[in-house]
């Protein structure tokens, strides 16, 4: 089976039911109102925010995109991109590229004009669907693209370039295309999160689409009566193949267009979720507004919240702790996972391991793990080594780049860059990303540890510890503070309160600024070296 068999399969048992609602918060607020007041007064807001799609519509949505695309020379090989951010009409797309036997490529929505030129040029892509806030950055590069033979448009103010998606497409047949899958037919390139550089073409087949979906299901256990909360964007793997689990059981989804904290708690309430997957800075931003009074727990129905799960970034323990002092009703897991290795699901903790958090977990369903030194060699328990993983969802190949591939790619084991150990009990807990690790005074130093330490600090509201360089150690930790509202912290309390490290992991130099991520959640350390390092670490900011 493929992963386009599934959406026909609940086409056909499930028509009349909803598959999908899109929820946009903003919209009603520049109505001049709050959800909330939207919500108790029944008002109509001046641009309708919430819209659904039952599994019939979605199917018929896909395959009349697939004829489409069809009609234009674009079927098995070809390679059309999409730069939306979260809409309704974003999975039909994607689903209407695999129907066709192409290749689906998702765009990461903050990327700009020069990245997104560079993605198409390294995918190969023939063609592009975007949305409107992307027209300038489209605009600016698109005469640099001859290979690009479709320009599709969704939204208003169509540019002259580029033709309407909805209007080209509407009267193409809702049948199936006659296309012929197998599992091992390409289905789409993804991009590495460029936290380490620039974004790498991650090429998977069908089977390895198919099979995040099943082992999202196996791993939390989804049914038709549940219903996921999906706020990340589905241009990653992350939040796409969560939801594969919705598809396989035949369960409903809401896409939260925002994350504001009031914005995720009112949807679960309003739409009755039963699953929620957030990331890091999310849950540190409810948790932040119920102790700061802007979220009061009693005014939300919360009774059928089942699961919230985090993953795509080490997650500290002090934060699940915090949660659960809060949330002590529902379940939860943490999901380790890379775009390699189609997201999350080779390894996760589960959600009967409360115990264990701080671990990644074991091994994930149908997947292997283990922990190698540099020549490849696995390390005895507790000793810190590179993870690596293997099972039905390894990428095929870094696309159109065999040195990169062979690097990462070896007989079926993923090597993660991930340093990790294991303890007694086999739980996997992460160190630190192997880039990332510090070396001072020939002491390795795992920044992750550091974060993890100082992130227990009430007046943290987030932290990445880098490496800056030292003409006697080689490099020193230095940690950029992200201070909470309504809270002070300076140089001296922190040193105060690092008294119960080690002395050469307590941070030798603190900044106090914006912990920058990227969209997934990821801290972007590459960036926070360029504005710190060398030339680029002004005195002024740092409190030394």
């Amino acid at each position: 089976m493929v992963i386009t068999d599934l959406l026909s399969r609940n086409a056909a048992l499930y028509g009349d039911e909803v598959s999908l609602v899109e929820i946009s918060p903003a919209k009603v607020e520049t109505a001049g109102l709050t959800w909330h007041e939207y919500d108790m007064n029944h008002i109509q807001p001046a641009v309708d925010f919430r819209r659904e799609m039952t599994w019939r519509e979605f199917d018929d949505q896909a395959n009349r995109f697939a004829n489409f695309l069809l009609s234009r020379n674009l079927g098995k090989g070809k390679k059309v991109a999409i730069l939306m951010v979260n809409c309704l009409e974003w999975l039909p797309i994607y689903f209407g590229i695999l129907k066709a036997g192409a290749l689906a490529v998702p765009l990461n929505f903050r990327y700009t004009a020069d990245e997104i030129k560079y993605c198409l040029q390294l995918s190969q892509s023939d063609a592009l669907i975007f949305g409107e806030v992307f027209t300038q950055r489209i605009e600016a590069i698109k005469d640099g693209l001859p290979e690009i033979q479709l320009w599709l448009f969704l939204g208003e103010n169509k540019p002259d370039f580029a033709e309407d998606y909805p209007q080209v497409t509407t009267s193409f047949s809702a049948e199936a295309p006659a296309v012929d899958l197998q599992p091992e037919d390409d289905a789409a390139i993804y991009f590495s999160s460029g936290t380490t550089g620039f974004p790498k073409a991650i090429l998977h087949d069908h089977a390895s689409l198919y099979s995040a979906c099943v082992t999202e299901q196996k791993h939390h256990g989804q049914t038709r009566k549940d219903n996921f909360l999906c706020i990340p964007p589905l241009y990653h793997t992350g939040a796409k193949m969560h939801w594969f689990g919705s598809l396989i059981s035949g369960g409903k989804a809401v896409l939260l267009c925002g994350v504001k904290p009031q914005w995720i708690m009112q949807a679960i309430s309003d739409e009755k979720a039963t699953i929620v997957w957030l990331l890091v800075p999310w849950a540190q931003d409810i948790l932040d507004s119920i102790e700061s009074g802007l979220i009061d727990l009693g005014e939300y129905h919360l009774d059928q919240l089942r699961l919230m799960h985090i993953g795509a970034q080490p997650v500290p323990p002090s934060l699940v702790k915090r949660w659960l002092r809060y949330f002590p009703n529902h379940d939860y897991d943490t999901n380790y996972g890379l775009s390699e290795s189609i997201g999350p699901g080779c390894v996760h903790l589960g959600v009967g391991n409360i115990d264990k958090v701080g671990a990644i977990g074991k091994a994930g369903y149908h997947w292997q793990t283990k922990i190698v030194d540099e020549n490849k060699n696995p390390v005895p328990q507790g000793a810190v080594g590179e993870l690596a993983v293997k099972g039905p969802g390894v990428m095929k190949c870094y696309f159109n780049d065999v040195e990169a591939t062979e690097a990462v790619l070896q007989d079926g084991w993923l090597f993660t860059g991930d340093m990790a150990k294991t303890d007694e009990d086999g739980f996997i807990y992460l160190v630190d990303r192997k880039k990332d690790v510090i070396i001072s005074g020939g002491e390795n130093i795992y920044p992750v540890q550091i974060e993890d330490f100082l992130r227990a600090n009430e007046a943290v509201k987030d932290v990445a510890v880098i490496g800056i360089p030292d003409k006697r150690l080689g490099e020193i930790p230095a940690a950029i503070i992200e201070v909470k509202e309504n809270y002070t912290l300076d140089k001296q309390h922190v040193d105060s309160f690092c008294q119960d490290l080690p002395r050469y992991k307590r941070p030798k130099r603190v900044i106090f600024a914006e912990v920058p991520r990227n969209p997934t959640g990821k801290i972007e350390k590459p960036k926070l070296r360029e504005m710190y390092c060398g030339e680029g670490l002004i005195a002024s900011q740092l409190n030394s």
